[in-house]
C-alpha cells in the first residue's frame, strides 16, 4: 500500500484552488474551516480529519483520488477490472456471466432509442 504524502495532497489542493480563481479565505469559508487551517492543510503541516477532506472534495469538485493520489483511475480501467476472473471461479461460468452483463450494457446502451420507438413503455 503507498504512504500518503500530506505535502503532495496540500500541494494539489492549492493548485485546484488556485485554478478556481479562489482565495484561502474563500475556500476555508466554503468548507467551514479556518483559513489557518486551511494554510497547514496545503503546506502539508496538518492533517485533516474525513469531514475536512469531505468537504474539500465537494467544494472543489473533484474525488479523492485526484487529491490524495494526484490520479483519478478512469471508469474504462473499473470495467476492465470487472471482467477479471476472480480467483477460485470456474471460467466456464464466469464467461457466461460476462457475455450476460455485456448483453445488458448493450440493451442499456440502445435504452433511449428503445424508448424513442415507444416500444420500451
Amino acid at each position: 500500500m503507498r504512504e500518503l504524502d500530506h505535502a503532495k495532497t496540500g500541494m494539489r489542493i492549492r493548485q485546484i484552488r488556485k485554478a478556481k480563481g479562489w482565495s484561502q479565505e474563500e475556500l476555508a469559508k466554503r468548507c467551514g474551516i479556518s483559513l489557518n487551517h486551511l494554510g497547514q492543510i496545503e503546506r502539508g503541516k496538518r492533517k485533516m480529519s474525513l469531514d475536512t477532506f469531505s468537504s474539500l472534495c465537494r467544494e472543489l469538485e473533484t474525488d479523492a483520488d485526484t487529491l490524495l493520489w494526484g490520479t483519478m483511475q478512469t471508469s474504462d480501467a473499473m470495467l476492465q477490472n470487472l471482467w477479471k476472473v476472480p480467483q477460485g471461479q470456474d471460467s466456464g461460468s464466469y464467461a457466461m456471466y460476462v457475455r450476460i452483463m455485456k448483453s445488458v450494457a448493450d440493451i442499456m446502451g440502445n435504452a433511449d432509442s428503445f424508448a424513442d420507438t415507444g416500444m420500451g413503455t
